[in-house]
């Protein structure tokens, strides 16, 4: 995420801190490092948004609050990561954490319908909640870290090109 969109939400941040129903809040979310636009809490914020968007259940964004305030990662990275699974790229990113874990749990795939109604909790999740809750898992740890790392190493390679555009080396 480009610093300068960072930047802007830092200081809407503050404007929300100030806000009647966030101050019972303010001793939690005041810790500057929430709010840090360093490269490790960023990294780390983006790979544990990742894995939180695997959890097959709608608590996203109060797990990214609270993992935010026991990791001090980067707050609104965190919880704008969490938003890349959204109704719209639910049943795509699901379904490829079924199929991930009937990989693992050598078990043939079956059909895979997703319903948002107790009946098909209580009748169509029982043959699907094992490989899928294992293809969340293995899909968490692996999106997570790799974001984190993939990410790490893009920021590491802007600063670099950023320095070298601005130092350019002397021809001797």
């Amino acid at each position: 995420m480009p610093r300068e969109t960072l930047k802007k939400l830092a200081r809407q941040t503050q404007q929300v801190r100030d806000r009647w129903y966030a101050r019972p809040f303010d001793r939690l979310l005041g810790d500057a490092r929430l709010w840090s636009l360093q490269r490790r809490s960023v990294t780390l914020a983006f790979g544990a948004g990742l894995a939180i968007c695997f959890v097959p259940l709608p608590v996203h964004v109060p797990l990214a609050l609270l993992l935010a305030m026991l990791l001090r990662a980067n707050l609104p990275t965190l919880v704008a990561t969490t938003f890349l699974v959204n109704p719209f790229t639910a049943l795509p990113a699901y379904f490829m954490a079924y199929s991930v874990g009937c990989m693992l749990l050598g078990t043939p795939p079956g059909q895979f319908q997703l319903e948002l109604s107790w009946q098909w909790l209580q009748t169509g999740l029982g043959p699907l909640w094992q490989p899928l809750l294992v293809g969340c898992l293995s899909c968490a740890v692996i999106f997570g870290i790799g974001g984190a790392l993939v990410l790490d190493r893009i920021w590491l390679w802007r600063v670099r090109e950023k320095y070298r555009s601005r130092y350019p080396r002397s021809k001797n």
